[in-house]
């Protein structure tokens, strides 16, 4: 088997704990950022990983098998397939892109070269959630009829396209993941702003899955009491995961019966999910392996997303594709 060595694009806040886990696999050879400190504490943290300014020394890397692209969402496109045409597998931070066509494109590309290319879609390696895939799939609920995803939480910054770029990537992906249904249609799509702008911190969407089913979406960036919960219904059984709890992380209650609430106990070992991502991108670049969140998965959740964004904004979303993102944490920029 082939020694794998990873580069990391992007080393901020939430590449950092990329960089901690592929550093801890063995397998973390160089990390690029554009900020000296950021470089810095890679330095002075993980002794003997080379950085850079230039991803240009990733490309020209013949001993690079795998690049993570940790980088703002607008630059995924031109960065994973620049390291795509250069021969690497890429493991690229949801969303894989804001626009449907350039998903696409990024699928093709690796399917037409024999790449790897995972999206970062990190609860479908969560523990908790395969194990309330595995009872769906046993049918201990029933036929699902309907799915519920709230994700609200606190962003100071708010340096994103809009909340639901930044978490519905996670919601949708979770929810045709567990059920086994792929999305078909967006039924229902609004947001808006408590900053009187068109940077949507609060929304909601209404998607139509295989089957008949139904899935809502709820995301927001300004609850101060974080709440993070996925129910799903099924003709017999309704299932409630709630990842934020010590305990009972997993219940079960019957439809049709008051209070039998049944725990489910969650036998498995308390491993960090983004580990256990890092440990899969791993795999596939040593077999060739289709990954769980692949090109295909990526693209799926890009043009439900690109379709809830058209819905909500209509024509306002040519003039969101002006806004610097990277400024919105000390500029509001108000569209008119």
């Amino acid at each position: 088997m082939t020694e794998q060595k990873v580069a990391v694009i992007g080393c901020g806040v939430w590449g950092r704990n990329i960089v901690r886990n592929f550093y801890n696999l063995n397998v973390l050879e160089i990390v690029c950022d554009l900020d000296e400190n950021n470089l810095q504490k890679v330095t002075e943290q993980y002794p003997g990983v080379k950085v850079t300014r230039d991803f240009h020394d990733i490309i020209n890397n013949k001993e690079i098998t795998g690049v993570c692209v940790v980088t703002p969402s607008h630059t995924h496109y031109k960065m994973v397939k620049a390291m795509l045409e250069a021969g690497k597998n890429v493991y690229v931070e949801k969303p894989i892109s804001t626009v449907a066509d350039e998903a696409r494109d990024l699928s093709q590309l690796a399917h037409n070269k024999g790449l790897v290319l995972m999206v970062g879609h990190l609860l479908l390696y969560h523990p908790a959630v395969n194990r309330l895939k595995m009872l769906i799939e046993e049918g201990v609920l029933g036929d699902i009829v309907y799915a519920q995803s709230d994700r609200l939480n606190v962003n100071y910054f708010k340096n994103d396209r809009s909340v639901m770029w930044d978490l519905a990537p996670h919601d949708v992906s979770m929810m045709s993941y567990v059920t086994g249904k792929e999305p078909v249609s967006v039924i229902s799509a609004i947001g808006c702003s408590s900053e009187q702008n068109d940077i949507m911190d609060i929304t909601h969407i209404g998607i139509q899955f295989e089957d008949g089913m139904i899935g809502q979406i709820s995301d927001s960036w300004i609850t101060p009491r974080k709440h993070v919960q996925l129910l799903v219904r099924g003709t017999k059984a309704t299932a409630i995961l709630d990842d934020t709890v010590a305990e009972d992380k997993l219940v079960i209650y019957d439809n049709f019966k008051k209070d039998t609430l049944q725990n489910i106990t969650l036998d498995y070992l308390e491993i960090e999910p983004l580990k256990l991502e890092c440990q899969h991108f791993i795999n596939c670049c040593a077999t060739g392996s289709k990954a769980r969140s692949d090109g295909d998965n990526g693209f799926m959740v890009t043009q439900i997303l690109e379709e809830a964004e058209k819905l909500m904004l209509g024509d306002k979303v040519k003039e969101l594709d002006k806004v610097d993102f990277a400024l919105s944490r000390t500029k509001k920029e108000v569209i008119k």
